[in-house]
């Protein structure tokens, strides 16, 4: 099971990873629409996409579908500390409240079950 966790803990870092390729992509102005869709942030974000899903299947298969959950919550949080490292955006107390509800609420799913 341990080496399950690693690979969905590595499977959410790849879909954070490729979802600031694609937010790095939305950001920018393309000559036309095709370029928008055909450019390299959008392809190696969508491929990126495509490598955590079949990892995070490799991984379903030796954890049990509660604990799951727990792990995959952390991509909120590699989400927001790439946003600030990447795009400079600030990490506001409302931010750090909505982690802390999202927590919550595995906590409290985790602990009635």
């Amino acid at each position: 099971m341990k080496l399950h966790v690693i690979i969905l803990l590595c499977s959410v870092l790849i879909a954070s990873f490729s979802q600031i390729l694609l937010k790095k992509s939305a950001g920018k102005t393309y000559r036309s629409v095709i370029f928008e869709y055909l450019n390299p942030y959008v392809i190696c974000g969508y491929g990126m996409m495509f490598l955590s899903m079949f990892l995070t299947i490799l991984a379903y298969e030796g954890m049990e579908f509660t604990n799951v959950q727990i792990v995959e919550a952390t991509g909120y949080v590699m989400v927001l500390v790439l946003s600030f490292f990447f795009f400079r955006e600030k990490i506001t107390k409302r931010k750090l409240l909505g982690m802390l509800f999202i927590f919550a609420g595995i906590a409290v799913y985790h602990l009635g079950r």
